[in-house]
């Protein structure tokens, strides 16, 4: 198999038959052999029996049905766990991201390289607010993170089986990716091209979705949280020693002194500052832990 093509589908019924007929055509022109592993993460509409019925009629179509809707990251996650290609596709089903596309990518890996993301210069149809807060998220995401995650990218790549297999070894609940993909190394480029807007239906990453997924993709890659807890605790613990010097003072030279405040404040800022700092060294050490098992994953692999 040279070419598995994974698609994530969550209620595109009115996209799946065009994304099929347009991968095929790209699929054949090429002249690889290929599989298409759908992979419906719940959908409440018809995708699945129109999925259904094109692995009926088309023997390279494959797919896997889940229960209920386990979001994106898995739904992918769970195609690279099926795919038996050389190469893996990751794709949406939406259309937003050209199956034509995919012919460049191919090559360019044939040129030597084991990663070949699709990088957007122009993103269509999509309003300021969604534009707006994607850009400003891989921008903070790049410069609190210590890994290179590419900007303006998405999923929509062209990897080998040898970072599959890592992808596949790597035991995280929450996935994100992208990052994974990045943070495992490997010889990466890209090719440039412009998003279009969605072909039919409504996006399935709502406002909510969204800030999960950039949650998962800051705890997943950055101490920053953990370093903000020990800061913190720091800063608090200072503002305790500032507030006992004072409030000495108006024990012994002000006359407004109102008995017990002094150790109510004291005992409250003071256990709240060493709790924070506590909290913020077993947060470092974790991540200390958590930074030696992926390099154990990463070792076993080569």
């Amino acid at each position: 198999m040279d070419i598995s093509i994974i698609i994530p589908v969550y209620n595109e019924e009115k996209n799946i038959q065009l994304l099929y007929e347009r991968l095929t055509s790209v699929m054949q022109k090429m002249g690889v052999v290929y599989e298409f592993v759908f992979v419906n993460d719940g959908s409440r509409d018809r995708s699945i029996d129109l999925i259904k019925q094109l692995s009926k009629n088309h023997a390279e179509v494959k797919y896997i049905d889940f229960s209920r809707n386990f979001g994106h990251q898995i739904a992918v996650s769970a195609g690279l766990d099926g795919a038996v290609g050389n190469a893996v596709v990751i794709i949406d089903a939406d259309l937003q991201d050209p199956p034509e596309l995919i012919a460049e990518m191919y090559a360019k890996m044939k040129s030597g390289y084991e990663v070949v993301y699709a990088k957007r210069r122009r993103r269509k149809g999509e309003n300021f607010m969604k534009l707006i807060t994607a850009k400003l998220f891989y921008r903070i995401l790049s410069r609190i993170t210590t890994i290179s995650i590419p900007l303006d990218t998405g999923d929509f790549r062209i990897i080998d089986r040898k970072v599959v297999d890592v992808l596949n070894s790597m035991p995280e609940k929450h996935k994100f990716l992208r990052g994974q993909i990045s943070w495992i190394g490997f010889n990466q480029t890209f090719v440039e091209y412009d998003r279009s807007e969605r072909h039919e239906g409504e996006t399935g990453y709502t406002y909510r979705k969204m800030i999960r997924f950039a949650l998962d993709g800051i705890t997943a890659f950055s101490d920053l949280p953990l370093k903000m807890v020990t800061i913190f605790g720091v800063v608090v613990s200072v503002f305790a020693f500032l507030t006992a010097v004072y409030t000495l003072y108006a024990r012994l030279f002000l006359d407004d002194y109102v008995p017990g405040w002094a150790s109510i404040i004291l005992s409250v800022l003071f256990i709240g500052g060493i709790q924070m700092i506590a909290l913020g060294i077993i947060g470092e050490y974790l991540s200390r832990m958590d930074i030696i098992r992926d390099s154990n994953i990463g070792s076993n692999k080569d």
